[in-house]
């Protein structure tokens, strides 16, 4: 009988229309639990990269023509749109979406097209969906085209506290595609009493049935916070000693290992009480165990972003903007979070969607609540530098 994860992977990979909550699923159950296995679902890694100019704070000012839609070449993640949605743009705008979910690490799909970016060559590509992180790489590297505002109305329909990042402060460059929320997932069953705070994945009761993401990003960067420390603050020296601290943990035991998503399959059969956790996964998982609790500790959270971007000298820029603009309609939006169940970052679309799925509509998970949103900071920024330094000694706490 064919191992359901790979079956899974080959609808995926062959185009078939398969769920991220079947993904998710599938993954859980499945005797294969590979770390590979992650990248499909999440967006987070360490990369190579430059650092040279682009200053994305600069006002830029670009025209993209109006012209026909006959094509739309766009890069993005397995499993982070419903396919009707396309269907529906190329039926509305005459054009031909070629949609290739060939993004399942940002470190692998930038090493695939930077030669290209280096030397001021097209990648063939309209769109591409990168994390925030890996944004900031590009900026500075000077290989995204400006977005012409003028051609993407809805961006008025852009949620406030996604509206200004650090890396492109007045978004002239990129506009968030997906959020989602890194935190804590636990299974109250197993370990015996709610948890509260970042510092409960150290409870000696919990020996050996906690994991932690490898991304330095998300489990240092939940230390970080634990100290009282914004994201945005925060210093190589921090996020050393955080790294430092997982370390210690890692070797007296209390720690069984770092995962990339396959955590999933554990945390869902019981064998891991608490683990570091996305927070579409806790979503997909609790629609089969409804116990399973997603918790944003006292001290905050994590948000990530995954964030549209039209490369250098794309072929069809004002199809892009035509698509971004598509897709912030609150309409089209409420489909795409009905199926992904991350962060939608467009206004209205919770709205839009409760008249179909109300239950879906007051997930916090999906739809924060403000004072939700109050509690969660960006992934800490480093230099290109201060990154590697930093990647590294992660790596060798994880082994990786």
């Amino acid at each position: 009988m064919p191992d359901p994860f790979e079956k899974t992977l080959e609808q995926l990979l062959d185009g078939r229309d398969v769920s991220r909550r079947h993904f998710v699923r599938t993954l859980s159950a499945s005797a294969l639990a590979v770390s590979g296995a992650g990248t499909l679902l999440a967006a987070c890694g360490g990369t190579e990269g430059t650092d040279k100019g682009g200053d994305a704070a600069k006002p830029v000012s670009v025209t993209h023509a109006k012209t026909a839609i006959t094509e739309l070449d766009f890069s993005n993640w397995p499993l982070y749109i419903d396919k009707q949605v396309l269907k529906d743009f190329d039926k509305q705008y005459g054009g031909k979406t070629k949609y290739v979910e060939d993004i399942n690490d940002n470190d692998e799909f930038n090493g695939k097209v930077q030669e290209a970016l280096r030397r001021g060559r097209s990648i063939d590509r309209d769109i591409v969906v990168l994390t925030d992180w890996m944004v900031a790489r590009w900026l500075r590297a000077g290989w995204v085209e400006p977005i012409d505002k003028r051609n993407v109305p809805n961006a008025k329909n852009l949620q406030p506290t996604l509206a200004s990042p650090k890396f492109d402060p007045k978004r002239q460059y990129s506009l968030p595609w997906q959020s989602g929320m890194t935190a804590i997932g636990y299974n109250p069953e197993k370990t015996g009493r709610e948890l509260g705070s970042v510092d409960d994945l150290f409870d000696p009761k919990f020996k050996g049935r906690v994991t932690m993401l490898q991304d330095w990003r998300d489990s240092a960067g939940l230390l970080i916070l634990a100290d009282g420390k914004k994201s945005d603050d925060a210093t190589l020296d921090d996020v050393m000693g955080a790294i430092d601290k997982l370390g210690e943990e890692s070797e007296k035991g209390q720690i069984r290992k770092f995962t990339g998503n396959d955590y999933t399959r554990g945390f869902a059969s019981g064998d891991l009480w608490v683990v570091v956790a996305y927070s579409g996964d806790v979503v997909q998982l609790k629609a089969d165990n409804p116990k399973l609790e997603f918790l944003i500790p006292e001290e905050g959270a994590l948000i990530w972003t995954d964030n549209m971007l039209i490369p250098q000298k794309p072929p069809h820029a004002y199809a892009a903007e035509t698509l971004m603009n598509y897709v912030y309609d609150p309409v089209v939006a409420a489909k795409i979070a009905a199926y992904v169940n991350y962060v939608t970052p467009v206004r209205g679309a919770k709205e839009e969607l409760a008249k179909e799925d109300p239950e879906t509509a007051e997930n916090q998970l999906i739809f924060p609540s403000d004072q939700t949103l109050a509690k969660l900071q960006p992934y800490i920024q480093l230099s290109l530098e201060e990154e590697r330094e930093a990647t590294e000694a992660m790596q060798r706490v994880t082994g990786a």
